[in-house]
């Protein structure tokens, strides 16, 4: 029986760290990925293999695309579609330093080391805009409906899409910006996280209200802020039964349904998006025959 890799549904830790991967020996891969079976619990190292990744190695998997990319009037979404993610998972940075150090060096030589983000949980799970982060998240029963594949047969049930961007925060515009205009911007009130009635129809709220979709929209969100200098922002992560309801969240941020952007564009710029298939686990270990191995 494939069970999902338990990081997913597990919430999001303390600490962590994002690193993607590009493939640069095709002949290679299979033998890497083979390695990184051994070493990625699925709990505190979660893996993702993007479509490029799984086309060079002969595989298919139904559903998985390329990220889109999207511009408009004063903001551009872009499409950076890397080879394989992993998501390192815990409460000591030291810990994950050395983890990530050993991670790579299994992969290379088939696998260069593209880029690291470190995460971090701020106060009670809250953006570095101040704003609570996540708080429609589905829980229980339906956080697993929403993030979890389910009825497509072994190799498949149990596995999981996401979505990832790295998103960087103008802070300055950001700090320009009123406390009514922040909270219009956001759709809810920084003080006690209460959404607004009267919020503008380009609030994120309003943008992405997952219950406002045909179908419902609804993902697993396990994003965290991010820091590096002086620059920081938000690692976006939405883990999904498919794709499909990020992307329509998405499309509805952008404008393409009714002309309306976002007004996170006001603030925040995504500089990377990627969607990946993060495999199942059996017997304690990635289950990739999907995948051909």
């Amino acid at each position: 029986m494939s069970e999902t890799q338990s990081g997913i549904l597990a919430g999001c830790p303390r600490l962590a760290m994002y690193m993607t991967f590009t493939l640069i020996d095709a002949a290679a891969a299979k033998k890497a990925l083979r390695a990184l079976c051994d070493s990625a619990d699925g709990d505190k190292t979660v893996v993702g293999l993007g479509e490029p990744l799984v086309l060079a190695i002969g595989g298919t998997i139904q559903g998985l695309r390329t990220f889109p990319s999207y511009s408009g009037s004063g903001f551009t979404v872009p499409s950076t579609q890397s080879h394989l993610w992993l998501w390192l998972r815990g409460d000591d940075r030291g810990d994950l330093m050395l983890r990530s150090q050993a991670l790579a060096a299994t992969l290379a030589p088939a696998f260069a080391q593209e880029s690291v983000v470190d995460g971090f949980q701020y106060g009670a799970s809250r953006d570095l805009t101040g704003y609570e982060d996540g708080t429609e998240n589905p829980k229980g029963k339906k956080a697993v409906e929403a993030g979890v594949v389910a009825g497509r047969g072994d190799g498949m049930d149990g596995s999981s899409f996401v979505a990832v961007q790295q998103w960087v925060h103008d802070f300055k515009r950001f700090g320009a910006l009123s406390p009514r205009e922040q909270d219009d911007a956001i759709g809810r009130r920084k003080s006690d996280n209460e959404e607004l009635k009267d919020a503008p129809e380009s609030s994120h709220v309003k943008r992405t209200a997952q219950e406002s979709f045909t179908p419902q929209a609804f993902v697993l969100r396990r994003s965290l802020p991010w820091a590096q200098g002086s620059s920081g922002g938000l690692m976006f992560v939405a883990f999904g039964k498919s794709l499909d309801a990020f992307e329509a969240q998405l499309k509805r941020m952008v404008g393409l349904e009714d002309g309306i952007a976002d007004a996170l564009f006001r603030f925040t710029t995504p500089v990377t998006g990627s969607y990946f298939w993060c495999p199942p686990v059996k017997n304690g270990r990635l289950d990739l025959r999907t995948v051909g191995m």
